[in-house]
């Protein structure tokens, strides 16, 4: 029987992580399901999957209430940027946050009871249309963070497209390795391997789990 996306997946992860000497239980798979009905998320929920990415805050408020209802064990992770004033509306579906960049969401999110984790955005190839900080302005902004209520799981980079991700992947690495973070969310499905291979602990995938949107 041939196995489904989600399972080729898990397989190239899992032999990736191995190559580089590490476990694959210590990477999540984040299935990024914008743009995708709940007749397509179904099918991993089913086959056990749990972590699931979004990037607007509307889209999940209006598919994944019925879905959580079903699988109320869904960790449901925020992959797109965050409007400061859309913070509380996050936090109330969003189990983590990747796109902490700035001082005003920050703020935002800060007077929160209960925040959700976030990753701090960097913008690792400094491209003026994407969001992150800029690494010289990392090291103030994870101080803010730290001096705040929010949990901080890491840092989380997007590489430029028609590039090599490697030397982003490896970079983005050293400055969390430089700031004492663990978690790495970076790879998706053109690149994920050569991120595990260099340190993710959390991958955003798409098209590899979904196919190619008609």
């Amino acid at each position: 029987m041939a196995s489904s996306p989600l399972q080729d997946v898990r397989d190239r992860i899992a032999l990736a992580a191995r190559r580089a000497d590490r476990s694959p239980e210590d990477i999540t798979l984040i299935a990024v399901s914008k743009k995708r009905g709940a007749d397509e998320i179904r099918p991993l929920l089913e086959a056990g999957h749990r972590d699931f990415g979004e990037n607007r805050v509307a889209e999940a408020q209006e598919k994944w209430p019925a879905l959580k209802a079903d699988y109320p064990d869904v960790r449901l992770h925020m992959v797109g940027q965050l409007q400061s004033n859309k913070a509380e509306e996050a936090a109330a579906i969003f189990d983590v946050i990747h796109s902490l960049d700035r001082p005003s969401l920050l703020k935002a999110l800060a007077k929160l009871d209960n925040p959700p984790s976030c990753y701090v955005q960097v913008n690792i190839g400094a491209e003026e249309q994407k969001g992150g900080l800029d690494i010289a302005e990392l090291p103030d902004f994870l101080g803010q963070v730290r001096a705040s209520d929010i949990p901080l799981a890491g840092l989380m980079a997007m590489p430029p497209q028609g590039l090599e991700a490697s030397p982003f992947f490896a970079l983005t690495a050293e400055l969390a390795r430089r700031h004492g973070l663990q978690g790495l969310s970076m790879g998706m499905t053109n690149d994920f391997e050569s991120a595990v291979r260099l340190g993710a602990t959390a991958l955003r995938v798409g098209t590899a789990l979904f196919g190619e949107r008609g």
